[in-house]
């Protein structure tokens, strides 16, 4: 037990580490790279001019020499607001195929499982056709995956047989009725210039990024993974049977309505912002499960920190590999498939 808990504590200070590191890296990538002495020196005088503005100008504001304004710009604007947005929605992803695996027990769980990213993708595509704006289109995804998640828990607990299996196939079908109206959507969509923006938005990209798309996606994120978090230990008393359950005083039902609500509020707030960014879900908890092992209370925080290194390192790279920008969501397919069928056929691994 003594050995488990200083592995997950090596795994998690590596993890922390090579954010941070990851971080001060990506400052520095790019058509204008910040090092980190220009990254220290703008955010000291950030910081600067907020307790001045704090104090009244009590404690004046002292800025920097080396750099300019244009690097101010590009940091605060531009680098900074994707830098964060990449680590937030990797780590909610991870987070939420975490949470599925455990609650519907399946490996193969992943965050779209419930039909959350094709209800985003509904919305979005529709907001894309109608015109109405960046921020509208992360509003509509946003919404419309939450409206998807509803009418999958309607018709599951209006079917009959296995509540887990119920979810599921209604998940399935959902999607699958979500799908046909955004193929709908770009049948009728003008092919010159809103199918292609619907068809962009699909392969997911972080290119766009503001710091209003951070501030949009925050709360709901916060809002779904300090309960996820909360919860996380009795995630592993939903693999024993509700009887044996309840004689630990815990309410499987409740806790199963919990993690599915959370994990799927953190999956739309991620979609909304994104757009669709496959196979983080599933693969980064794999790996981190094979570091960490099976519990929960470990898994979950590893989880979450592998997400947001993985997402911020494939976002590093969709943006400086060529010279136009790569949509992250293809990178991600194209890292995650092949390393999911590595993991999946290894001799003495097992899913």
């Amino acid at each position: 037990m003594e050995e488990k808990l200083r592995g997950y504590s090596l795994v998690v200070l590596s993890f922390s580490g090579l954010l941070l590191a990851g971080i001060v890296v990506s400052f520095a990538l790019g058509r204008f790279p910040i090092g980190p002495l220009e990254l220290f020196t703008a955010l000291g005088d950030k910081f600067g001019e907020l307790l001045a503005a704090l104090t009244n100008g009590k404690i004046p504001a002292t800025p920097g020499d080396g750099v300019t304004d244009q690097m101010r710009t590009i940091l605060f604007n531009v680098r900074l607001p994707r830098i964060l947005l990449a680590c937030m929605v990797g780590c909610c992803l991870a987070a939420a195929g975490a949470a599925y695996q455990g609650v519907f027990q399946n490996p193969m769980a992943a965050p779209d499982i419930l039909g959350a990213s094709s209800g985003a993708a509904t919305g979005a595509a529709f907001a894309i056709l109608l015109q109405l704006g960046a921020r509208m289109v992360m509003v509509f995804a946003f919404a419309a995956s939450l409206v998807t998640i509803g009418l999958v828990m309607l018709v599951s607990r209006a079917a009959r047989g296995n509540r887990v299996l119920r979810i599921i196939l209604a998940g399935i079908m959902i999607s699958s009725l979500c799908n046909a109206a955004t193929s709908f959507i770009k049948l009728v969509a003008d092919p010159n210039d809103i199918l292609p923006a619907i068809t962009y938005w699909m392969m997911g990209s972080l290119a766009k990024t503001k710091a209003e798309s951070v501030a949009f996606a925050a709360v709901p994120m916060a809002a779904g993974l300090l309960p996820l978090l909360l919860l996380r230990w009795r995630i592993n008393l939903l693999t024993l049977s509700d009887d044996e359950a309840k004689t630990m005083g815990v309410n499987t039902g409740l806790v199963r309505g919990a993690v599915i609500v959370c994990a799927t509020l953190v999956t739309a707030a991620s979609v909304s912002v994104s757009g669709l960014i496959g196979w983080v879900g599933l693969v980064v908890p794999h790996l981190i499960r094979r570091l960490v092992g099976n519990n929960y209370r470990h898994l979950l925080p590893a989880s979450m920190l592998g997400g947001a290194l993985f997402l911020l390192a494939v976002d590093n790279v969709s943006r400086n590999l060529l010279s136009t920008e790569i949509p992250i969501g293809i990178l991600t397919s194209a890292v995650g498939a092949p390393f999911f069928i590595w993991l999946i056929t290894r001799k003495k691994e097992a899913i």
